[in-house]
């Protein structure tokens, strides 16, 4: 019986089944290089932007390398004010979510029938596929003054807070909701029915079982969705442009200097920036970021 010879294919198939690391390194090398060139690139081009100055008549940029838009940041105490009101809006957006999401995540994962579950987790992101602006537009018409809001809570006594800040938080929560609700529901699923009967076992009452067994068990993946809320919070400027009425955030002063004063934009937008790697850094020690 006559042997034929490796064809070039398979001498390649061969020679990459004996290099493993070869072959990882072709098989992430592409995807590595596009973030590298399309993530980290745009950050750094970000930061040096941020580093650069603007000709005060003719506001074109000035490629000198100075520290003037960073001292400006912190010297000016309007942009202070704005980014501890962004970074304020953004965590009261993370904790609402997370005190909505918890029961209604925990109704999908324990008490509803393992049929239904699917049909629940398909309502929760049907929000997802309407757009961002028919939302954020639906929620103005709600939230104006006569709006369905005011009509629901004028016999009770209730009306709408109008358009400011708490309008801001509000739309963001209904935005960003489904993004913790998944996690958790994730988290809430996974663990063993055997755990919870072993706690009521040993005497444990409902509320001491939720706050020495579940919470702890849940907590990587409460974490986890505040990264998605916390970050699509920080960084957002129209639903605050929309709804927000006279409310500044930093998203909106970065996207009012993006054509006047490019270099101090950049400045603006290292904010959040570092703020959420820091964020990133916190929450990794609980591990929160294996539950994404």
């Amino acid at each position: 019986m006559t042997v034929s010879a490796p064809t070039t294919a398979q001498r390649l198939a061969g020679g990459l089944h004996r290099r493993p690391r070869l072959r990882l390194a072709l098989l992430l090398g592409a995807p590595a290089a596009w973030l590298l060139v399309a993530y980290l690139g745009s950050l750094a081009v970000l930061l040096c932007s941020a580093l650069w100055t603007t000709d005060p008549f003719t506001s074109d940029v000035v490629k000198v390398w100075n520290l003037d838009n960073f001292r400006q940041l912190f010297s000016t105490g309007v942009y202070r004010q704005v980014a501890l009101r962004s970074l304020g809006t953004a965590v009261a957006v993370t904790v609402l979510d997370a005190v909505i999401a918890f029961p209604v995540a925990f109704y999908m994962a324990r008490v509803a029938r393992p049929r239904v579950r699917p049909l629940l987790v398909v309502a929760v992101l049907t929000p997802l596929w309407a757009s961002y602006l028919v939302k954020t537009y639906a929620w103005r018409g709600i939230l104006t003054e006569g709006g369905l809001l005011d009509w629901a809570g004028g016999p009770l006594g209730l009306h709408s807070p109008g358009y400011g800040l708490t309008a801001t938080v509000v739309v963001l929560a209904y935005l960003w909701l489904p993004y913790m609700i998944l996690p958790v529901y994730t988290g809430l699923e996974q663990i063993p029915a055997a755990v919870l009967d072993a706690s009521a076992d040993l005497g444990a009452g409902t509320w001491r079982t939720f706050r020495s067994v579940v919470l702890p068990l849940v907590l990587p993946s409460v974490a986890a969705g505040s990264v998605f809320t916390f970050s699509l919070s920080l960084g957002d400027y129209i639903a605050v442009q929309i709804v927000g009425g006279k409310t500044q955030l930093i998203g909106n002063l970065v996207y009012a200097n993006i054509t006047l004063n490019l270099p101090l934009a950049a400045a603006l937008a290292t904010v959040p920036v570092l703020v959420i790697v820091l964020y990133l850094l916190a929450v990794r020690r609980s591990g929160a970021l294996d539950s994404l």
